[in-house]
């Protein structure tokens, strides 16, 4: 009897592997806009079956047949309307890996027209949009530095109706110009035409020439915060912020560049 406890237990230890098998999940979200998603499913790493086990949409088991080299998550099985969140998880066996063949289906695409766009002295930038069949962030630019600079993001509300957004930048001394943009899932930037206006900010100037410990931002004479990047020779960004001065005590001696206000000035970071 003992000696078959012993050949029993054995043969339950050999077996546990079995009983838990290693399993591995991959996963996607994005939004049902009318296309189903494929999948690749390689062999299993012992070549016996095929990679993936389960496949569940927003927590429910996609019914179909999943054991082949290559399925579709056909979304109408599941009642999904367009527009729709959607979060996929392919539950796999270790030693292989699935992949999704075309994610970007999941990803939305702008649409939208800019009927409008407008910008008050102070820097309230309010455009006014249709189309937008998806849901995208708008990214507000403003150009200065000789460079568009993303300086705000709005949340899209989508839809085919008039959409009307605002958002208030930090302006710049002189003229300002701005536009918003979006990027979907061709990664191509789309823009609205672009609107200005000429600020009321006094021109900011920076001191000293030769620096040692901080760089000090001024207008009309008094300490003023300025948006400010602050680069070494070679184009590397060091620092980046808002403030009325910049901390330079760090900076090995050099030359440097520094955007602030509208403009870009090189200066010397010198030691003590």
């Amino acid at each position: 009897m003992v000696k078959f406890k012993i050949l029993l237990l054995l043969f339950l230890l050999l077996k546990i592997p079995s009983f838990f098998s290693q399993e591995s999940m991959l996963s996607i979200d994005g939004t049902y806009l009318g296309k189903n998603l494929l999948v690749s499913n390689p062999p299993q790493a012992d070549g016996f079956g095929f990679c993936v086990n389960k496949v569940t949409v927003n927590g429910e088991v996609l019914p179909a047949t999943i054991q082949k080299a290559n399925f579709e998550i056909d979304f109408s099985l599941f009642n999904i309307k367009s527009g729709e969140q959607l979060f996929i998880v392919l539950e796999h066996n270790e030693g292989c890996v699935p992949k999704f063949v075309n994610p970007e289906v999941l990803l939305p695409k702008s649409t939208f027209i800019c009927q409008k766009i407008n910008a008050t002295k102070n820097g309230l930038i309010s455009w006014t949009t249709t189309n937008e069949k998806e849901i995208i962030d708008f990214a507000i630019e403003q150009f200065k530095w000789n460079k568009w600079v993303k300086v705000g993001e709005v949340r899209g509300n989508g839809g085919q109706g008039l959409n009307n957004y605002t958002f208030q930048i930090i302006a710049h001394s002189g003229k300002n110009r701005v536009r918003v943009s979006q990027i979907d899932n061709t990664g191509v930037k789309r823009f609205s035409p672009e609107t200005s206006f000429n600020s009321l900010s006094a021109v900011v100037k920076k001191s000293p020439a030769k620096v040692r410990d901080y760089i000090y931002f001024k207008a009309n004479q008094k300490a003023v915060k300025s948006k400010f990047e602050l680069y070494d020779a070679f184009g590397n960004l060091l620092k980046v912020g808002f403030s009325d001065l910049v901390d330079c005590r760090n900076l090995v001696n050099g030359v440097y560049f520094i955007n602030f206000d509208n403009t870009t000035e090189k200066f010397i970071k010198a030691g003590k």
